[in-house]
């Protein structure tokens, strides 16, 4: 965190009572040393925390059973999320500004594009290959991989592709270098001089011309970030990865969906863009935390930036093919995204994000976390006493959402194709086997929030294992 935490943009966005009122009653550089006290705690602190909301939900969901008005409670609350799907299934998202001409390339911004790697031998080639090789003037752009202590031909290989590519600067980590991924960034973003950061998992694949359609994304000052809709590179493989694909396409819809409304855009790691000016102001990569990309998303909004998304084109990344690997990565996803609403809490309602971003995200918190988690106690109730399960409501308006989120998320990304009856009705039975496949976060969710109750993650570099799907492995 750093001192410009909190915006001095205020007066200029639209007026927030209650983050008015609560200002009014703390300090900053008190908020700052309290925070500092309490997040670098470290694991313990977020143990307590995730142990007291735990007991939160068990406790409200037995008393909702217990009282004769508990159905009314539950309807409301379904109503008023209902108004809000409503709300953003017919938000209209904005147009993407046009891409960049040769004649805007002579004034164009430079770009550091940031590739961390440990044990990337198999797909870090053709990312670099693509990487050095972008419709884009060679003077503005530079690229740099960092090999975290690899163990296998990944130092071999970026150090003979720098001697090819003028622009690729490659950085070898020591073993224990520490941070892990955002370590690795934090070390080299200071030598970048890019005035957009990117950054790029060693198994993402791009198209020549994305940095002509990114670029134009940052000509708005508020913009502090921009996300590359992602798609999953060997869809076809099996169940797991033709899941992963409705899910991508779901996100994206939902990214955009919220972004038209005023709520939150959120950064997913692989190809993620963002400002310097905003990533130094809101402390740069966050060492403390399992999934860096989700912690940069609640800081840039708490320090009032926007985030935008990028439909076309997407970038590439292999899909996990066993049930064990997408246990394990879902499990990390779901622990980061978590932390970051225990690390960052209290600021919630103390920040100028603004009332429709701060009702986006309670309500996404909501659906994401807590329903899954309350439905736990929800179902022993129900099974003990015979009754009605009570969240029903919520979470089938949940389920109904996700299908028509991912059927239209699915259209979105073949717009530029001509659909006939037979490709609508496979789409639709695309986003039902999608919808099945979802289901594992119902299962995730209760089980991370448990366990980061007893038990955090230890800090530590965890990456997926890549194979260099759907692409040609380079050897040197």
């Amino acid at each position: 965190m750093t001192e410009k935490y909190w915006s001095e943009k205020e007066s200029e966005q639209e007026f927030d009572p209650i983050g008015s009122l609560l200002s009014e009653w703390s300090d900053p550089e008190e908020e700052e040393e309290e925070f500092r006290s309490d997040f670098f705690q470290g694991l313990d602190g977020r143990r307590k925390k995730a142990a007291f909301v735990l007991m939160a939900i068990w406790g409200i969901v037995l008393t909702l059973h217990l009282v004769s008005w508990g159905y009314l409670i539950v309807f409301i609350l379904t109503g008023l999320v209902g108004i809000h799907a409503f709300r953003l299934s017919i938000a209209q998202p904005e147009l993407p500004p046009v891409s960049l001409s040769d004649r805007d390339l002579a004034s164009a911004p430079k770009v550091s594009l940031l590739v961390a790697a440990k044990n990337e031998a198999a797909v870090i080639g053709n990312l670099i290959e693509q990487l050095c090789n972008l419709d884009y003037p060679r003077d503005q752009y530079e690229v740099w991989a960092i090999d975290d202590h690899s163990s296998d031909r990944t130092p071999e290989i970026l150090d003979r592709l720098a001697q090819k590519y003028p622009q690729l600067k490659v950085v070898h980590r020591p073993a224990n270098a520490g941070g892990g991924k955002s370590g690795a960034l934090n070390q080299v973003l200071s030598q970048t001089q890019g005035e957009i950061v990117g950054v790029f998992d060693a198994d993402a694949g791009v198209t020549p011309d994305l940095l002509r359609r990114v670029v134009p994304m940052f000509a708005s000052a508020e913009t502090g970030a921009v996300q590359v809709r992602k798609a999953i590179a060997n869809t076809e493989e099996n169940f797991w990865t033709k899941g992963q694909a409705a899910e991508m396409a779901l996100d994206s819809y939902m990214q955009q969906q919220r972004i038209a409304l005023g709520g939150i855009g959120e950064l997913r790691g692989n190809g993620q863009f963002v400002r310097r000016s905003a990533l130094e102001r809101c402390g740069r990569w966050n060492e403390e935390t399992i999934t860096d990309d989700l912690d940069l998303t609640i800081r840039l909004h708490l320090d009032n930036w926007k985030i935008g998304f990028l439909l076309y084109p997407s970038v590439q990344e292999e899909g996990v093919v066993k049930a064990s690997s997408l246990w394990h990565q879902r499990n990390r996803w779901a622990e980061g995204g978590y932390q970051r609403y225990l690390d960052y809490w209290r600021y919630l309602f103390r920040s100028p994000m603004g009332l429709r971003k701060r009702f986006d995200l309670l309500t996404f918190i909501l659906l994401q976390y807590i329903l899954p988690t309350a439905c736990v106690p929800d179902l022993i109730m129900g099974t003990i006493r015979h009754h009605f399960i009570l969240l029903s409501p919520l979470s089938a308006l949940l389920f109904f959402f996700a299908y028509i989120g991912m059927f239209r998320g699915i259209l979105r990304t073949r717009a530029k194709q001509q659909l006939n009856l037979f490709d609508l009705i496979n789409i639709g039975w695309q986003s039902l086997n999608g919808l099945v496949y979802m289901l594992h976060w119902q299962v995730v969710m209760p089980c991370i929030t448990a366990r980061m109750s007893i038990r955090p993650k230890r800090l530590k570099w965890v990456k997926t294992v890549h194979e260099g799907a759907g692409t040609e492995s380079f050897d040197y």
